[in-house]
């Protein structure tokens, strides 16, 4: 397995010569997000069809797999957690509404769209904000 994966501080190295390293940084960031988004929706949606679908409770084995990921995917970041949880939302809400659309054949409505844009907004406030090393 590649180290840089085991090792958030590698998965995020800082590089003062490479101007487009913020950028990247960034877009891992995001991807990582929204990887761990879908990780944590279908963690929960395989119970909610077994317990009020009818599904089987098989479903609860990929389940549990799955909000494992979740749960090692958030250690990735290399930032403090709280700051981390708390931009992830912004990205979680944005992913429940595309899994509204396209898993449960849903069409947000305009406010469920207003929302998604106002918390990726608080978003990128909590991750892009300037900060002094402590």
């Amino acid at each position: 397995m590649h180290d840089y994966l085991l090792r958030p501080n590698r998965f995020f190295q800082r590089s003062s010569n490479n101007p487009i390293r913020p950028l990247m940084d960034a877009i891992k960031t995001l991807a990582l997000f929204v990887l761990t988004a879908l990780a944590e929706i279908i963690g929960c949606y395989l119970p909610y069809l077994w317990l009020k679908k009818g599904a089987t409770p098989w479903l609860l084995l990929p389940a549990a797999v799955s909000l494992a990921l979740f749960a090692w995917l958030l250690s990735l970041h290399p930032t403090a957690a709280g700051r981390v949880y708390a931009a992830y939302g912004g990205v979680y809400i944005c992913v429940a509404v595309l899994w509204l659309w396209g898993v449960e054949a849903v069409k947000p409505s305009l406010w469920d769209i207003v929302g998604a844009i106002v918390s990726l907004l608080g978003m990128g406030i909590i991750m892009l904000a300037p900060r002094h090393a402590p």
